[in-house]
C-alpha cells in the first residue's frame, strides 16, 4: 500500500464544504481510476490534512493521469476557496504540499 499525505491551510468551518466536496468525488469511479483504497481529512488548528492511501506503488502515477478528467480539474477548482498553499511562496503543484514519510510500522 501506498500513501500520500497533502498538509495545507484550511479554516475549519470550512470542513462541512470540503467534506461534501470529496463526497461527490468520491461516490463517482473517479477514486477507483486513481487507485484510491481510501481517504481520510483532518483539521488542527488551521491545518488541513489530507490522506489518501492507495492499492499499490503507482498512486502517483494514475493521479497525474487522472488530472486531465475534467472531475479532478471541477474538484481542484471548487476546492480553491476553502484550502490554501501551506507555503504560497513555494507551492506549485499539490506534490509541493506532501509530507515526507520519515518512519512507518505495521502489524505483522
Amino acid at each position: 500500500m501506498h500513501s500520500n499525505l497533502i498538509v495545507a491551510r484550511m479554516d475549519p468551518r470550512s470542513s462541512a464544504e470540503v467534506a461534501e466536496l470529496f463526497r461527490a468525488f468520491d461516490e463517482t469511479d473517479m477514486p477507483h481510476r486513481m487507485g484510491t483504497r481510501r481517504r481520510q481529512l483532518f483539521s488542527f488548528h488551521g491545518l488541513y490534512f489530507h490522506l489518501q492511501d492507495f492499492d499499490g506503488e503507482n498512486g502517483g502515477e494514475l493521479i497525474e493521469e487522472a488530472k486531465t478528467d475534467p472531475r479532478f480539474i471541477r474538484i481542484s477548482a471548487d476546492l480553491k476557496p476553502f484550502i490554501d498553499p501551506y507555503d504560497p511562496a513555494t507551492w506549485r503543484s499539490p506534490a509541493d504540499a506532501m509530507a515526507k514519510r520519515f518512519y512507518s510500522w505495521e502489524s505483522a
